[in-house]
């Protein structure tokens, strides 16, 4: 974690004068104005594309919007950028208003602005924890110059069945993982000082378990133990607001019967009382009023108040709050006390911004221009895209391609498309930063590239005469670069999928091209871990190239033709059939745990390994690496001792490699059964050609300890499988026993 920064802290000083500031001006307020403050709706004033919301109507209500604001009726806009109308905008609050409170500008920047880096599962695929802190940073100032200053990311959520539409938006199946990334993001977003134009609140979501949604299915129900909660959903949450975010979103889903916005054991008592979270929390767009249709609310009105009791500070886009809340509050269903408390954390993080001393920041249009699709954001999203591809095989050392002496014919619906090169939730891209595959390969290739380019097919759909075409394209070349995948409204909000699958009309492509007999190459486009068939997967060589944002082309021509050898390694496990959903490599044994060699009456589907095809962790370099025995520096283990975990690694290839060493463990017998492994730490470890080096990863006591059944953490003695592999499947263990 070399780089990172300290997340923002306010001095206790500062926090107690922004404090009385606040109380200030919660006594002058009327009720109706405490309400405004709580009230978020879109900004119909400032650039964003037509449909980023559901029932979004573009400039419709600028008047009314405007009237709203100066009546201090709205607290809050978002998804709306634009430095030169920032100051207009703002000035209808702050000059124009009784109050001149300022507005809080929040937006959806994912995974960058203009500049826009891979999908965060893509960059997940680094591990890289340095690298999303730095994209995350350029993702702010990009954002604060456009007069941004809330992000409603990043996504913590855990995500473990592959069918679910918002894996993408994630850092995938693991633990750790999610925490580590959660941490790099939030202070890659904040930056150092909060009330610099170039911070963002960061603001995790979806509070909580919205990645367990039953089926895979977007927006589903969500039942599980407290303990799973615990042990598997929460502490990515709780790592985001130990690094210092200052906001967190409600989500979607019904949890155990209570919808979480209005769930007030988990936005209260867990949140802010066991917790001590102080900043605010934002409801997911109109999902405190969805609490209706959940069948917990029996009408808006009762929603906004069992919304508000529960701890949801400000209304997304319904106008419930501002609706309903003067009266509530009236008729004594809701406490006044609620509605400052909501209130005070609102105004203490646009405090915490500095937004009362600088209601303009994000105003000035040069520092916009000049930031924006800088030449130093997109050398960052090239070496981001190219640090998140995964290389899954490579026989007959296919990969790396030479830039000249071959034919090579690319095929598929991605091969020259721009339009898919973001993928979802890059709501503000600038398209002519799209650098396409074809557009990479031929800067790569030189003005003497012998390269074909044939659609064959769409995504979803098939192409008259587009599989002639891309077999007599094949016939022709020395190697094919396969482009097939999912679109980004495949692999989205919304867009879970039943069969996890390359669409039939690419499969049909990929196997009339295989048929010609020539080297296949798969460039796989997509945002989850999907089921590899038939020609794909019995390609020469696999590259997972996810959605790698504005640089994507040039990402993947690094590494095609080797200037930068693959690194990435999966967040996420390939399972061999989409009926394993969800698959994932932490699972728990059972009493008939499956073996290679059983047939029958162990835990398995029939006919499919309970494996994955490519597990967690998974990714090859141009460099074969082979790993020795692990070894531990004791048999034993006290709560005082601290073992040393080692493993030889061994580079029998011609060029240098860099391997990810990742330390897992599993708890023997213990009094909650534990996974059959659970990765602890990871290393990136680098081995010159022909060498070998030995790489140690500590172990300590805290690695050890679980949830139990009181819910707190605790390690029995016993004994420890202990492994150091280059994935989650691979490798023999070394043992130790806690004593």
């Amino acid at each position: 974690m070399a780089g990172m920064m300290m997340a923002p802290r306010i001095a206790a000083a500062q926090a107690q004068e922004n404090l009385s500031r606040v109380d200030a001006l919660i006594a002058r307020m009327t009720i109706e104005e405490k309400a405004g403050q709580l009230n978020l709706m879109n900004d119909p004033f400032r650039w964003r594309p037509e449909g980023v919301n559901p029932g979004d109507a573009l400039d419709s209500d600028q008047t009314q919007t405007a009237a709203d604001i100066r009546a201090g009726r709205i607290g809050a806009l978002f998804n709306g950028v634009g430095a030169g109308t920032t100051r207009f905008v703002q000035d209808l609050a702050v000059k124009e208003s009784r109050l001149g409170i300022p507005l809080l500008f929040a937006a959806d920047i994912v995974h960058g602005l203009k500049t826009t880096f891979p999908v965060p599962l893509g960059e997940a695929a680094s591990w890289d924890l340095d690298l999303a802190e730095r994209t995350a940073r350029a993702a702010a100032v990009e954002g604060g110059a456009a007069g941004v200053h809330q992000t409603y990311a990043p996504m913590v959520d855990v995500a473990r069945d592959q069918r679910w539409g918002r894996v993408v938006e994630g850092a995938g199946e693991d633990v750790l993982l999610n925490n580590l990334f959660a941490v790099a993001r939030t202070k890659g977003f904040q930056g150092e000082d909060l009330t610099h134009w170039s911070s963002l609140v960061a603001t995790p979501k979806h509070f909580a378990a919205y990645g367990a949604a039953e089926a895979g299915m977007d927006y589903n129900s969500t039942d599980m133990s407290e303990l799973m909660l615990r042990s598997v959903y929460l502490p990515p949450f709780k790592a985001a607001f130990d690094a210092g975010a200052l906001s967190v979103m409600s989500a979607f889903n019904d949890l155990n019967g209570v919808p979480t916005s209005g769930n007030k054991w988990l936005l209260t008592d867990v949140l802010h009382g066991e917790w001590q979270f102080a900043g605010f929390v934002v409801s997911d767009y109109t999902s405190e009023q969805e609490l209706v249709a959940h069948g917990y609310a029996a009408d808006g009105r009762d929603a906004a108040r069992l919304a508000l009791m529960a701890g949801v500070d400000m209304s997304m886009k319904s106008g419930l709050y501002i609706k309903h809340i003067p009266e509530l509050v009236q008729s004594g269903d809701v406490p006044l006390e609620r509605v400052d408390q909501a209130v005070r954390r609102v105004l203490m993080t646009k405090a915490a911004l500095g937004l009362f001393d600088n209601p303009y920041r994000g105003s000035d249009v040069r520092t916009e221009r000049r930031v924006t699709g800088s030449r130093e954001h997109l050398d960052l999203a090239r070496e981001a895209g190219r640090k998140s591809i995964v290389l899954l095989k490579n026989e007959g050392d296919v990969l790396p391609l030479p830039k000249t002496g071959k034919r090579i014919a690319l095929i598929g619906p991605f091969g020259a498309d721009k339009a898919d090169v973001f993928g979802p939730w890059s709501v503000f891209k600038d398209t002519a930063l799209a650098v396409s595959l074809e557009d990479g390969l031929r800067a790569a290739m030189g003005e003497d590239a012998h390269l074909t380019v044939v659609k064959g097919s769409d995504v979803e759909a098939p192409i008259a005469g587009g599989v002639e075409a891309a077999v007599l394209a094949a016939g022709e070349a020395d190697v094919v670069l396969l482009a097939v995948g999912e679109s980004s409204e495949m692999s989205a909000e919304s867009k879970s999928r039943t069969e996890i699958t390359i669409p039939a009309p690419q499969l049909a492509l990929a196997e009339a091209v295989a048929a010609t007999g020539k080297p296949v190459v798969v460039l796989l486009r997509n945002g989850r871990g999907m089921e590899l068939s038939g020609a794909v997967n019995d390609a020469a060589a696999i590259l997972v190239t996810w959605f790698l944002g504005s640089e994507s082309g040039n990402a993947i021509a690094d590494v095609l033709f080797g200037d930068h050898a693959p690194t990435g390694r999966l967040p996420v496990s390939f399972p061999y059939r989409s009926g394993q959903s969800p698959y994932y490599y932490a699972h728990k044994s059972t009493g008939r745990p499956s073996q290679p060699t059983d047939r029958e009456f162990t835990s398995k589907f029939r006919g499919v390994p309970h494996a994955a095809l490519y597990p967690f962790g998974h990714g090859l370099t141009y460099a074969p690496i082979r790993y020795s025995a692990t070894t531990v520096s004791a048999a034993t283990m006290t709560a005082a001792d601290e073992l040393t975990v080692s493993v030889s690694l061994t580079n029998g290839g011609e060029r240098d490699a860099s391997e990810v060493v990742q330390l897992y463990i599993r708890d023997r017998a213990a009094s909650v059964t534990q996974p059959v492994r659970l990765m602890k730490a990871f290393k990136r470890v680098e081995v010159p050609a022909g060498q070998t080096v030995e790489a140690t990863l500590p172990l300590k006591h805290e690695d050890l300890l679980f949830l139990g059944r009181d819910l707190r953490p605790t390690v029995e003695p016993g004994l420890f499988d202990v492994w150091l592999a280059p994935d989650a499947q691979s490798g023999e263990p070394a043992q130790f026993t806690l004593t």
